[in-house]
């Protein structure tokens, strides 16, 4: 591990720390243009340097803790915490790399297991060894078979030359949008439904086996594997002070280019979008952080950069990496009266607010952009979407309820449109949001 600027050469002899884009994870991919195998790999960065003490385990840790690298799965916890936390549990821990992204307006995850897997793999075997666990088990959704297969060869290309002090283990689960969340990883894991838990315990105390476990995205763990060996010094080199390294985004909607880029954190949402090209016609909001986001008004959020604590001030939060431009021309009530038809069929169906809340929410949202809502109408959504919040058995209804909130208070000028004249004649157009047609699941689907 060295501090300090460390200098990566793309092909062409730039230097790949300077971007502009994927200059960390997806510098390989943009040094060569094509996905990292092992050979690659291991000649860019060598093998990695796992811990083989206490003391060694320890300075990782505090590395991580100096670099200020946060989950870049959605909740943005600090990952030395989790470490820390994990490795002084009561019994053998174990390491769960979640690769799930269930957010069907996310592509990060999947496009980094692409490109740059061994990365991935190198991460999960360093905070295996760094926690004492005896095993990482990688989870991924059964809709992307091929690359199940494909980083099962690389883990057992990586066990014929003895890279991994642990066992890795491939697994592949239901793909239901609450099935990575991380107490349903444990719950499959343990041979039950990809269904959430209630909490507690939490799985940093008792989860895999009831073991102490340590759950954390791809994408974080990639980000440990080069703390790991260029220090937190040089993770620090991009972001800001309150939001340190670069991050994967998934950047969609109407923009010239869109796509999954590396960004610095702390980069503006206009910045982001410039990123992608900027603009290709004018905007009437943004979504932030996918369906269990935030919609935000463009003249405000364009100036505010991409960290937590400056989000908060909007209401929002990072979340999953996701920034969709709405073009003006599209109803934002329609989107998200989509968005909450999906996420109440999706739901675990377990408790009340999933059960009975959600659809009657969602329901209420529908009726609001198709049909021919009345002020009472109005009042009964917003009362219905409040009752939600922190009363289920897990975020999902959280997640909806804050996502509908956002929507009634940015488009407010749609509703009032709505409740006085009808539905807009956007509101029959062609969806901009990647909703999926997917049917809510039967019981046998979560197994």
């Amino acid at each position: 591990m060295t501090d300090g600027h460390t200098t990566m050469l793309t092909a062409d002899g730039r230097d790949g720390t300077a971007g502009p884009y994927g200059s960390r994870l997806l510098h390989g991919w943009y040094a060569t243009g094509g996905p990292a195998g092992l050979d690659q790999h291991l000649g860019r960065y060598g093998p990695p340097p796992h811990p083989r003490s206490a003391g060694a385990a320890d300075r990782l840790v505090r590395a991580v803790e100096d670099a200020g690298l946060t989950g870049r799965g959605g909740a943005a916890f600090p990952t030395a915490r989790k470490l820390r936390t994990v490795a002084g549990g009561k019994g053998t821990a174990v390491v769960v790399a979640n690769g799930m992204e269930s957010e069907p307006a996310s592509r990060k995850d999947e496009t980094l297991l692409d490109l740059a897997p061994h990365l991935v793999l190198d991460g999960a075997a360093l905070a295996a060894a760094t926690v004492g666990a005896d095993v990482a088990h990688l989870c991924l959704p059964r809709t992307r078979q091929d690359q199940a297969d494909a980083l099962r060869e690389a883990v057992a290309e990586r066990r014929r030359l003895g890279l991994d002090p642990v066992p890795v283990e491939v697994h592949e689960l239901p793909h239901h949008y609450v099935s990575s969340e991380e107490t349903s990883l444990v719950r499959w894991l343990n041979g039950g439904d990809a269904r959430p838990l209630a909490t507690p315990p939490r799985p940093f105390d008792k989860g895999v086996g009831r073991r102490p476990t340590l759950i954390d995205n791809v994408e974080t763990l990639a980000h440990l594997a080069l703390i790991a060996r260029y220090g937190p010094g040089w993770f620090r080199g991009a972001g800001g002070p309150d939001a340190a390294g670069t991050t994967l985004v998934t950047l969609s909607g109407a923009l010239r280019t869109p796509g999954v880029y590396e960004v610095p954190m702390g980069l503006t949402l206009g910045g982001m979008l410039d990123v992608a090209g900027g603009a290709d016609e004018p905007l009437g909001a943004l979504l932030l952080g996918g369906f269990f986001g935030s919609w935000l008004p463009v003249g405000q959020a364009l100036r505010v950069p991409f960290a937590k604590p400056d989000l908060a001030s909007l209401g929002a939060g990072p979340g999953a990496g996701v920034l969709v431009a709405l073009p003006a021309r599209a109803c934002g009530l329609a989107e998200t009266a989509r968005v909450l038809g999906y996420l109440a069929a999706q739901s675990a169906r377990q408790c009340g607010p999933c059960r009975l809340g959600l659809p009657a929410v969602a329901e209420d949202f529908a009726d609001l952009a198709w049909g021919r809502p009345d002020p009472w109408s109005l009042r009964r959504l917003e009362s219905r979407a409040g009752l939600l919040a922190g009363r289920g058995a897990c975020r999902h209804p959280d997640g909806a309820s804050r996502f509908a909130a956002t929507a009634l208070r940015v488009f407010a000028d749609d509703v009032l449109h709505h409740l006085s004249s009808g539905p807009c004649a956007a509101a029959g157009h062609e969806p901009v949001l990647p909703v999926p047609g997917t049917p809510a699941p039967d019981e046998p689907e979560w197994r």
